[in-house]
């Protein structure tokens, strides 16, 4: 007898409210412990059909443009935080609609927008030259970087008309130590104007949702840099609270071989998993087995030759018509979902704490019909 899941046409992305759950009582620690705040860096993570099981656990939201500002304010609620790289005088008449934090990418952009934000907390983007990134294409302090305002590029009168400022130089930061090492530099080189500042956000990449993180150790010294300081402290997790929550369920189509066996299945990075495919990091399946005798290519659907998930092992043979879990696709994945060979889109549904299945979002052939011409505006 099929169950709820078997019902579902494949391929859907599976959001367990158990797991999601349980990183965010991880955060809670973390708050309860450190006295900062947390608040949802949407750019990662906007499927706002969970936002009633997160909303209890965090303090707002973070966005990077006009419309993810909006849907913090209208669906998550509390804080709401702005930062773009480069507002338009129209993302900026519509940011102050909803954000309470405005940060600037430059002090030109604040000069040019200052008066249409008065009444508002604005922050400025600093860029200390150090990061921690794997990859160089995430890497804020890579060379001639536009990312925030470089240290010697400071004036006096800027920081003395912002409120705050904020850090982005962490990139899936998985060890406590190695943001301390960054949080000591930055409090050596910027405590002149921590002294005048009423917070600051040290931006997202902190994975302390990730296995055996010594989530105390960063508490404790977010704790002493707040009290230090007397400075409120935020940051932005993304990753960190939808780590490990979800599943991109694919079916078999097809296998074909060419010296390697390649199961084709009814999805694509390039639409449905992006960051496979920028990052070159190959995806995990839950089916597989690392010593497993039989060796696949998990490709996708698409037309683009080197569209691939990745290449796995498993115990047995795999069949056409079998389903596969592509853990881990909830982080930069939805909200990066294109229409790529006009590929079905992907469903979204949630796996409730009953076990029950919630029906997030679906998508049919109107959508992908409106997505580039819509007749009923001309």
């Amino acid at each position: 007898m099929l169950n709820q899941i078997d019902k579902i046409k494949t391929p859907f992305f599976l959001i367990d409210e158990k797991k999601l759950i349980a990183n965010l009582e991880k955060a809670k620690l973390l708050k309860s412990l450190s006295g900062v705040k947390l608040v949802l860096a949407l750019k990662c993570f906007s499927t706002w059909g969970v936002f009633k099981i997160i909303e209890p656990y965090l303090d707002g939201t973070t966005s990077s443009g006009p419309n993810e500002v909006r849907l913090g304010y209208e669906k998550f609620g509390k804080e709401t935080h702005s930062y773009s790289v480069g507002y338009s005088e129209e993302d900026i008449l519509e940011v102050r609609k909803y954000a309470d934090k405005i940060i600037f990418n430059s002090e030109s952009q604040f000069l040019k927008f200052y008066k249409h934000v008065e009444n508002k907390s604005i922050g400025i983007r600093l860029n200390p030259g150090i990061s921690y990134a794997n990859q160089d294409l995430a890497n804020p302090a890579r060379p001639f970087s536009r990312l925030g305002v470089p240290f010697e590029k400071m004036t006096q009168s800027l920081y003395d008309n912002v409120d705050g400022c904020m850090f982005h130089i962490n990139c899936e930061n998985k060890n406590a130590d190695n943001f301390i090492k960054s949080l000591d530099y930055i409090s050596e080189k910027y405590a002149y104007y921590f002294d005048k500042f009423k917070w600051v956000s040290f931006g997202g990449g902190v994975f302390f949702t990730w296995e055996n993180y010594d989530i105390k150790k960063l508490a404790l010294a977010l704790k002493d840099f707040s009290k230090r300081f007397n400075i409120a402290v935020y940051l932005e997790p993304g990753e960190a609270i939808v780590t490990k929550t979800t599943d991109l369920v694919v079916t078999v189509l097809d296998i074909v071989e060419n010296q390697k066996n390649t199961v084709i299945v009814d999805s694509a990075t390039e639409a449905h998993r992006l960051d496979t495919l920028i990052y070159n990091e190959p995806a995990q399946i839950r089916e597989s087995s690392s010593n497993g005798a039989y060796n696949y290519v998990v490709g996708s659907c698409s037309c683009l030759a080197g569209d691939q998930f990745c290449e796995a092992n498993f115990d047995k043979p795999l069949e056409i018509g079998q389903r596969l879990h592509i853990e881990d696709s909830a982080g930069y994945t939805m909200v990066k979902l294109n229409w790529f060979n006009g590929l079905k889109m992907p469903s979204i549904v949630c796996k409730r704490l009953d076990n029950t299945i919630d029906l997030l979002k679906s998508y049919d052939y109107t959508d992908f019909e409106r997505f580039l011409s819509d007749e009923t505006i001309r």
